[in-house]
């Protein structure tokens, strides 16, 4: 049965954005999804399901789908924004004047912003002010699996314990289960880096290279990722917990992976253009491959792997040649 809650909102009519809509409702929440698009919300809402990004998974009842952002966030409390990293500040800016003063705002995006290098976070409380409960939902998610209803689990971050915890407790269900955290910053550091991460473990399988490199790719990968991640001033331990390894491996092995998918097209020698133009969905990694390269030399921060994946998508570095470059590094201790 429905709670007696005021509906979430959900900015955001993607595959995550819907994934997390159909899950809110499963849990009781009463949800209204906006988008953009309105020709799209208007096919989403004649078929009460998202055809496009999750197929067959049907739309209860208590998910509304609204075309009109001020009617959307009429009345409520808790808004959650799904959109790629590029489009963050701008769909911040939209809200902020239409928010209640009680209002809450949480979002699914990951990635350091292009333009300054600031995480999410960092981004709202420029735009929403440092007062605004704000929180970061993340860890090892397909957005199909969830809108399947399969066991999953993740992590929510927040500056207001409460919130994080309402939100959990929102969110949670038969099978879903959500861990809070404080470490925003850790959390969004996992997201981020995972991603740039993740084109490597496609290049890599894609060239035949094997569980071996795999592995390794994977295991240096979270050093770099912790490395940054703690240069920042976030803390080492979120980096074990789901946010950080549990993402990472998932992301680097499955092939829902849109990252990994790009990488297993740069293997083939597909250029980035065409296998985004393949893939058809934002592919968060390439953006942030070029901001993870900007922080990481601003901080002083050491990331190979990261910075050899650059390299292939923004030099014409080929993947042969990058791995040359790994592997003929000086030894050092671990």
């Amino acid at each position: 049965m429905p709670s007696d809650k005021p509906p979430i909102a959900v900015l955001g009519a993607g595959s995550w954005g819907t994934a997390l809509a159909l899950q809110f409702a499963r849990s009781g929440r009463a949800v209204r999804l906006w988008g953009r698009d309105k020709a799209q919300l208007a096919e989403i809402s004649a078929a009460r399901c998202n055809e496009r990004y999750l197929p067959g998974a049907e739309f209860p009842d208590s998910i509304q789908v609204v075309d009109d952002l001020s009617n959307c966030l009429h009345g409520v409390r808790d808004i959650l924004i799904s959109v790629p990293s590029h489009g963050l500040r701008e769909t911040l800016k939209s809200i902020a004047t239409l928010l209640d003063d009680d209002a809450r705002v949480c979002w699914a995006t990951k990635g350091f912003e292009l333009a300054t290098g600031k995480l999410p976070h960092q981004v709202a409380q420029e735009i929403l002010g440092e007062d605004r409960p704000v929180a970061v939902l993340s860890g090892p998610t397909f957005a199909k699996e969830v809108g399947d209803g399969l066991p999953t689990a993740m992590t929510i971050a927040a500056n207001d314990p409460s919130f994080a915890g309402e939100l959990a407790t929102t969110l949670s269900g038969d099978n879903f289960r959500a861990y809070t955290s404080e470490d925003m910053l850790g959390v969004e550091v996992g997201g981020a880096v995972k991603n740039v991460l993740a084109i490597g473990a496609g290049i890599s399988d894609g060239l035949g290279f094997g569980a071996n490199t795999r592995i390794a790719m994977i295991n240096r990968g979270l050093v770099e990722m912790t490395r940054l991640g703690v240069a920042l001033g976030a803390r080492a331990d979120t980096f074990m917990g789901l946010a950080g390894m549990g993402d990472l491996v998932l992301t680097c092995t499955d092939d829902l992976s849109r990252n990994r998918r790009m990488g297993l097209a740069l293997a083939s020698g597909k250029t980035v253009d065409e296998a985004q133009d393949e893939i058809q969905q934002v592919v968060e990694g390439v953006l942030a491959a070029k901001a993870i390269k900007k922080v990481a030399d601003e901080q002083h921060v050491v990331m190979p792997i990261c910075n050899e994946i650059y390299r292939i998508l923004y030099e014409g570095v080929s993947p042969g040649e990058a791995v040359g470059t790994l592997m003929s590094r000086g030894l050092k201790p671990e």
